[in-house]
Order: C-alpha cells, then sequence, then structure tokens
C-alpha cells in the first residue's frame, strides 16, 4: 500500500477491516474529544437518574418508608437488563457488515433509543411504568456502550491507552458532577429526566458521525449460533486466568464504590433528615467536591501509569483508598455536628481512588483481553464486571442489608451496607495483585 493510499484511508469518514488489524499508530484526529463528549453525555442521562433522579421521584411515588426497596428493585432489574445486552451487543458489532461501520450503527441507535426512553421514565405514573422505560434506557445505552468500548482497543495503540482512559474517565465522572447539578437546579422530574437525555443524544450522535469507524469488509466465516451468543456471558478463566482475576477484582471494587451514589440521598433523609430540596442541594455539593477529585486523579493517574509502565499497584492503592472514602461515609453520623462535613471529606477521597481506577483499571484490562479478533465480544464479558455492580448493589443493599441492618440496629440499615461494601473493595484490591500477565 502506498503512502498516499495510506493517507487517503486516515482521512476517510471510515476505514477498512485490514487496515485496523494493525495497531494503530496513533488515534485518529478528533477520536478522543468526541469520544469522551460523548461518554460525559451518556453519563450525564443515566448516572445523574441513579445518584438522585431517581430516589426524588420514587420517593414521590411510594413514600420515604419504602423508596429503599423500590429503588433497589428499579435499578437491579434496570442493570440487569444492562448485563445482558452488553456483551452481545459487543459480539453483534464484532459482526456488524454495515458500510457505516461496525461500531457506528450500534452507538447511533443506542442514544436515539435511551433518550426516548428517559422521557419515558420522566412521565412514569407508576413504579412498573418506571420499571419498563428504566430497562428500556438501559438495554438501548447499552448498545451504544459495547460499541464506544470496542473502539478504544480499534482506534487507540496499546501504550497510550492509560493516558487516554484518564482523559476520558475525567470525562464521564464529570457527567456524573453536571447531572447532580441538573438534579437540584431542574424544578421537576420531567426536566431532570429529558434535559440530560437531550444533551447525551446530541453529543452521541456528533460522536457516530465524526468516528472513522472499521469497516467490515466481509461476512464472519461462520453463522452465529445460539451457542456462540450464550458464549458472549462467559470465559474460561482456566484458560486466561489473568482475565478472570482482573474481571473479578473489577466487580468487586466496582460494587464498593457503587454502594455510596445510589444511595446517599436516601442516607441524608434517614440519617440527618433532610428534605427533597436539602437532600438534592448536599448530594450536588457532594459531587461537586467527589467528582473534582476523580477528574485531577483519572488523569493524573491514568498518566503516571503510562510513565512507569505499571498498572497493578495504581488498581490496588485505588481500591484501598475507595474502602476508606466508603468507610468515612459510613462512620460520619458519629462525627455529630461534623457528619456532613466528614461525608465531604470521604466522597473526596472516595473520588480521588476511583478516579486513579477508572482511568488505569481500563489498561490494564484491555492489556489482558483473550482474543484480538473479538475485541468487542471479550470486552462485552469484561464490561459484565462493571455493569453487575450497578445491579447487585441496589438489589444486596435496597432490599436485603438496609432492611436488615434497619431491624437488627435501630435505623443502621444504611451504615452496615456501607461498611459491608467497605470490605468488599478491600477483597478487590487485593486480588489484582494475583494478576500475573502485567505489572
Amino acid at each position: 500500500m502506498d503512502q498516499a493510499t495510506t493517507h487517503s484511508e486516515r482521512d476517510s469518514s471510515t476505514v477498512t477491516e485490514t487496515s485496523l488489524l494493525r495497531s494503530p499508530q496513533r488515534p485518529p484526529r478528533g477520536y478522543v474529544p468526541t469520544l469522551a463528549l460523548s461518554q460525559f453525555g451518556m453519563y450525564l442521562a443515566l448516572i445523574a437518574p441513579t445518584i438522585g433522579g431517581l430516589s426524588v421521584k420514587i420517593q414521590g411515588l411510594v413514600g420515604l418508608e419504602a423508596a429503599p426497596g423500590q429503588l433497589g428493585f428499579v435499578t437491579g432489574i434496570g442493570a440487569l437488563f444492562a448485563l445482558v445486552v452488553q456483551p452481545l451487543a459487543g459480539r453483534l458489532s464484532d459482526r456488524t457488515t454495515s458500510r457505516f461501520g461496525m461500531r457506528r450503527p450500534w452507538i447511533a441507535v443506542g442514544v436515539i433509543g435511551m433518550a426516548l426512553a428517559l422521557v419515558g421514565c420522566a412521565l412514569a405514573s407508576s413504579i412498573p411504568l418506571l420499571l419498563v422505560a428504566w430497562c428500556a434506557a438501559q438495554l438501548f445505552a447499552n448498545f451504544a456502550f459495547a460499541a464506544q468500548s470496542a473502539s478504544i482497543a480499534d482506534q487507540v495503540p496499546e501504550p497510550k491507552r492509560g493516558g487516554v482512559s484518564g482523559i476520558i474517565g475525567a470525562a464521564t465522572p464529570l457527567g456524573v458532577l453536571v447531572g447532580a447539578v441538573l438534579l437540584a437546579l431542574l424544578p421537576n422530574d420531567v426536566l431532570r429526566f429529558t434535559v440530560p437525555a437531550v444533551i447525551a443524544l446530541i453529543v452521541g450522535l456528533l460522536f457516530a458521525l465524526a468516528l472513522k469507524d472499521r469497516v467490515r469488509a466481509t461476512k464472519p466465516a461462520e453463522p452465529l449460533s445460539v451457542r456462540q451468543l450464550l458464549s458472549s456471558f462467559v470465559f474460561d478463566p482456566r484458560k486466561n486466568p489473568d482475565f478472570g482475576w482482573a474481571w473479578l477484582s473489577k466487580l468487586l471494587i466496582l460494587l464498593g464504590y457503587m454502594s455510596i451514589s445510589t444511595y446517599l440521598t436516601l442516607y441524608l433523609a434517614s440519617a440527618y433528615g433532610m428534605e427533597i430540596d436539602e437532600q438534592l442541594a448536599f448530594n450536588s455539593l457532594a459531587n461537586v467536591v467527589g467528582v473534582s477529585a476523580l477528574i485531577v486523579f483519572s488523569v493524573l493517574g491514568g498518566f503516571l501509569s503510562d510513565r512507569v509502565g505499571r498498572r497493578k499497584p495504581f488498581v490496588v492503592a485505588s481500591g484501598l483508598v475507595i474502602a476508606v472514602g466508603v468507610a468515612l461515609i459510613a462512620g460520619s453520623p458519629a462525627f455529630g455536628a461534623a457528619g456532613l462535613g466528614t461525608i465531604l471529606i470521604g466522597e473526596a477521597i472516595l473520588g480521588a481512588g476511583a478516579g486513579c481506577f477508572f482511568a488505569v483499571d481500563q489498561a490494564l484490562c484491555i492489556a489482558l483481553l483473550p482474543d484480538p479478533e473479538h475485541t468487542a465480544k471479550d470486552l462485552g464479558v469484561l464490561n459484565i464486571a462493571n455493569t453487575l455492580p450497578s445491579s447487585i448493589a441496589p438489589l444486596l443493599g435496597g432490599v436485603l442489608v438496609i432492611p436488615l441492618g434497619n431491624a437488627l440496629f435501630a435505623g443502621g440499615g444504611y451504615t452496615l451496607w456501607f461498611a459491608v461494601a467497605t470490605i468488599i473493595a478491600i477483597v478487590g484490591a487485593f486480588l489484582v495483585l494475583r494478576i500475573r500477565g502485567v505489572r
């Protein structure tokens, strides 16, 4: 292939399958900022409801006492949809032969469907309707998430993935931060869901249009069977033990981290007697503190890990710092009048640990993918560890641990749940040491 052809291929709106099977020297121009912007929009639309929008809406539908269980039910079932859909979407995008590319169609359909479903959440007048709409939002969002994750392996060379992951990792919590602020500023449930949805739709379509996507020129040699579809959810840890330990450690550390985000507003109501407006205002402040730390340490951790050429020490330290932040928030009522300030300190520590984790763990896991020919499928399996905590945390916390703790310790359900999550994060951090294939 001559130099002129190579230059033309790089500048086209799509690139051939053969060209992207080779390791790229650098990401295409515009790829990183548009992906970061799209990730910002996706998390603005999806995570903002889980850190406050859904809990406030459910309080309005069923009241504070019944809210933890109903919130756990809605968010947990919705996360199960994410768990099932993302590996399937990843596998199907690997096989997509559309002239528009392998990833672009999934991203476009995903962001459009997600936006419409979030409007349905805003208008839902009962828990069953809210459940259906939220599950649809998770389904379509994970079409886009699977394709976007696969595009990193398509477009970014391995030595630069830490820095790129750090930039994207900073954009992601920025979406959470802006979402928390919007929750406090927007006056009703309709606007709290629809405004983020519209923003996510615009920036998601911008990324899809700008992506110099991989085009699969030939159909897969074998038809996709039911057995292959089911294999989208599994891998053999005996054949790929490092990948297995990375998967399990990610699951546990994220479970510890997500224990706070889903239940902070209800915790403020239960432990500190806050009304809804006060919950949303303090939640916004807590997210400013936590996300500010997260952004700084996401960029810093990603580039430092690239510089020293090591991933594992950063991930281990991140998990332990997350555990410290969760433990501090769990014990905040013991500080009396300083309890709310203690929560803010805990959020800063939690954000620092999470920022470094999100940046470095992504690069570590991509280096451990078992099969370069099935990148999206393997990333889909890996991303089960990203999405499963979103299901386990609300179901385990809201349906089991919090009610049990309230019964045993006279209102101590949230503290018990955060204490359990602290232990889980510590275990996850030490499991990273079992990985041998990367430093």
